[in-house]
């Protein structure tokens, strides 16, 4: 009989040690960089799904500042100068903001780091704004993604999502 409760507490206290699988995030940590000489640019964004949801408008309401991503607000940091759309953007961590428009986006690169969201996003923190125009995609992109494209010194960051596309150049100094 002492046997069998022996046995039977090993075999009770093999299960606790069992866990529970870890199951992926809905919404996926992503990077993206670009390496020029001794310049580096580097995006850092989780990555929401479409998920059969209506995007902008939707999800990403339009005229309203969305965090270009899920969860903490995508952050951008520059070793190095470089001209983002035209201007000059100081090496540093920015935290990337979107304002979607049904024709275009107004891309703002914020100073207030480690925000959750947009909820707290101040405007008078302001580094830099951009105006890029959308363009339409016949390729529906199931989830947000931001690519580097890169040639030497010259390139372009693009926004996809949904049937949407948003591109800003950048040039490393």
């Amino acid at each position: 009989m002492r046997v069998a409760i022996f046995l039977f507490f090993i075999f009770l206290t093999d299960f606790s040690y069992a866990q529970e699988a870890v199951k992926p995030r809905p919404s996926p940590l992503n990077m993206c960089k670009a390496v020029y000489k001794t310049s580096y640019l580097r995006i850092i964004y989780s990555q929401p799904h479409k998920r059969g949801r209506t995007v902008f408008g939707g999800l990403a309401p339009y005229e309203k500042v969305w965090r270009a991503g899920a969860n903490d607000a995508t952050e951008i940091t520059l070793i190095g100068e470089i001209t983002l759309a035209g201007h000059v953007l100081k090496a540093g961590t920015y935290s990337l903001f979107v304002v979607p428009h049904p024709a275009s986006w107004t891309i703002v690169l914020n100073s207030n780091l480690g925000q959750w969201g947009a909820f707290n996003y101040d405007i008078t923190k302001d580094v830099l704004r951009v105006e890029a125009p959308t363009e339409t995609s016949d390729v529906i992109y199931e989830p947000f993604t931001i690519l580097i494209e890169q040639s030497n010194e010259k390139g372009a960051i693009r926004f996809l999502w949904d049937n949407v596309r948003v591109s800003i150049p950048f040039l490393f100094k």
